[in-house]
């Protein structure tokens, strides 16, 4: 499985890094198989930052990772998504350890429907219903070392297509 990596500099080799706020699916090195997500993303943490240049980085995920390690997989956007979701980006997640956990990714937009969720705005049948109308790309966690040894650097996208 191919897998990207948007950042603010080119990541050869992925380790778990302590993070200074609550993420979607908690501690973890962050990927997607979408190229153009990593794209915007790698340039929106070059924004943040305000430093290095945009970068993506690509990795190829053997597929031995799928049945040797513990795999959380999340189809859609549905109750058991927003719960995990939910209580990660609170803080509050206290459920098992998974190595790799993959699913929708709530980005700045899907991300405003979880504050007004979170804030006690919209309930959650309300929250299903109006992400159902959001395009709603992947992310793919490794959240272990045991995961990461599975992971393999096999370059980066060219400059110029970051433009």
């Amino acid at each position: 499985m191919i897998l990207y990596h948007g950042s603010n500099l080119i990541i050869p080799r992925p380790r778990l890094v302590p993070q200074n706020r609550y993420l979607d699916f908690g501690y973890g090195f962050y990927t997607t198989t979408n190229r153009a997500q990593a794209i915007s993303f790698a340039d929106k943490v070059t924004r943040r930052r305000r430093e290095g240049t945009p970068s993506v980085s690509i990795y190829e995920l053997e597929e031995a990772a799928f049945s040797t390690c513990q795999v959380l997989r999340f189809s859609d956007a549905d109750v058991s998504w927003l719960d995990y979701v939910s209580d990660n980006r609170s803080g509050a997640y206290t459920g098992p350890q998974h190595d790799i956990i993959f699913g929708p990714v709530a980005d700045d937009d899907v991300y405003t429907t979880l504050t007004l969720y979170t804030s006690g705005v919209f309930t959650k049948e309300q929250t299903l219903e109006a992400l159902k109308i959001k395009k709603l790309f992947d992310q793919l966690v490794l959240a272990t070392e045991k995961s990461l040894s599975y992971l393999h650097f096999i370059g980066s996208v060219p400059q110029e297509e970051l433009l």
